[in-house]
């Protein structure tokens, strides 16, 4: 597998953390502290935030991504936002069926492939997010459930639109409960992501899609997971929020 063929993307969730006036120096200091970055450096924040954001990371590598999008243009939706909506505010990435978006918000495969289609012709980035719960796992149907989330996730999705998806393997256990998948499990988890991908397009697809590890990486563990050879980057939650930590694993990636 050509790990090297493949840029590594560190993305940061900020989760419902953050207002307007504290994001700015949040960005200001990423912008500075990863300015050495060989690697693509990604902030998805809330929606309130993306236009302090956006203008706070301008003429830097630091690109601004948003948490969620609504699969319609418009209409009858009251509190979501378009692909359009985000685009025009400089959003140029997009997370999209996050565990506690399909945990909390009734996200399912079905709307996460709706979302995911309006995303990209919107000409938004896609990090798309699959992985399994703790039953799941203990049950031993790991592979099962994050093949089928990844095949109904990308129905009708065109191999030409792949370069602007990006998928993080995430799994619940791992999320907020400082749990952290071994390298071994995270890196047999995004293969079986790319074997997917190569069934569904091709072998090609699968050597040059990026996957990110999702479940917990920090400061402390990104060098030992991103020198595996299917992980090629990490969707960082609660590290993202400070950046000194953040700077640490983009450092890690840029390796």
């Amino acid at each position: 597998m050509k790990k090297c063929a493949r840029r590594a993307v560190i993305a940061g969730n900020w989760k419902m953390n953050m207002t307007p006036s504290t994001t700015v120096k949040a960005v200001e200091d990423t912008v500075k502290l990863t300015a050495g970055a060989d690697c693509d450096v990604v902030l998805c924040v809330p929606f309130v935030d993306i236009v302090p954001a956006v203008k706070a990371a301008e003429g830097s590598h630091v690109k601004i991504g948003a948490q969620n999008v609504h699969y319609e243009a418009k209409g009858a939706f009251t509190g979501e936002i378009s692909a359009d909506m985000l685009k025009e505010v400089g959003a140029e990435y997009v997370i999209i069926g996050h565990s506690e978006r399909r945990q909390y918000f009734g996200e399912t495969d079905t709307t996460v492939n709706l979302r995911t289609k309006a995303a990209l012709d919107a000409g938004l980035k896609v990090i798309l997010c699959v992985g399994e719960l703790l039953e799941e796992r203990k049950s031993g149907v790991t592979a099962e459930i994050i093949s089928m989330q990844t095949k109904l996730d990308l129905a009708y999705v065109p191999a030409d639109e792949l370069k602007n998806v990006i998928i993080a393997y995430e799994p619940v256990w791992a999320i907020g409960t400082g749990l952290t998948a071994t390298a071994e499990q995270a890196d047999e988890a995004c293969g079986i992501i790319r074997g997917v991908i190569e069934t569904l397009y091709s072998k090609e697809a699968a050597e040059a899609i990026t996957i990110q590890y999702g479940g917990s990486m920090n400061d402390g563990n990104a060098a030992e997971l991103l020198e595996k050879v299917n992980v090629d980057g990490g969707l960082i939650g609660g590290a993202s929020l400070v950046p000194e930590k953040f700077a640490k694993i983009v450092e890690a990636a840029s390796k």
